[in-house]
């Protein structure tokens, strides 16, 4: 009895270990920048599951800084005095490139998404993430911050 217990032991915790690392990988549709025409399915990992996260040129201080330097606060909303935060997702693909920007959680004022996207659009290609030596495309969450 002891020696089925062991074995279902082990078959759990390499199971739950399977699935484990089946789970930071994550399928995305995207359009492909090269050819416009076909979406194609790619595999994106999760920021928290590479060993190695991607990383804006200059580090956390330089993204401040060209999101201070790019962001526009938009006239509608500054003359409504509409603040908010725009939290977006976007994948850091294998090449450093930003693509598949998206709004997750708007400021309440499609103006504010707009220019969210567009900023996270415009950045420079980024350090791209790794797993070992291979570089993969990864997942960023980032907020952008419109106050008055």
């Amino acid at each position: 009895m002891i020696k089925t217990l062991r074995l279902d032991l082990v078959f759990i915790v390499s199971l739950l270990a399977a699935v484990n690392a089946v789970g930071q990988v994550r399928h995305v549709t995207t359009v492909d920048p090269y050819a416009r025409a076909k979406a194609a399915m790619v595999e994106v990992y999760e920021f928290d599951y590479v060993d190695v996260q991607p990383q804006f040129p200059g580090g956390e201080h330089g993204l401040i800084n060209f999101i201070n330097e790019t962001r526009e606060y938009p006239y509608h909303a500054y003359q409504r005095k509409i603040t908010g935060r725009v939290l977006c997702s976007f994948i850091v693909g294998a090449d450093g490139r930003v693509s598949n920007v998206r709004v997750i959680r708007g400021a309440g004022d499609e103006s504010l998404n707009r220019e969210a996207i567009r900023v996270i659009s415009e950045m420079p290609k980024w350090k791209a993430g790794r797993i070992g030596n291979t570089a993969v495309p990864v997942r960023c969450v980032l907020p952008i911050a419109f106050r008055l």
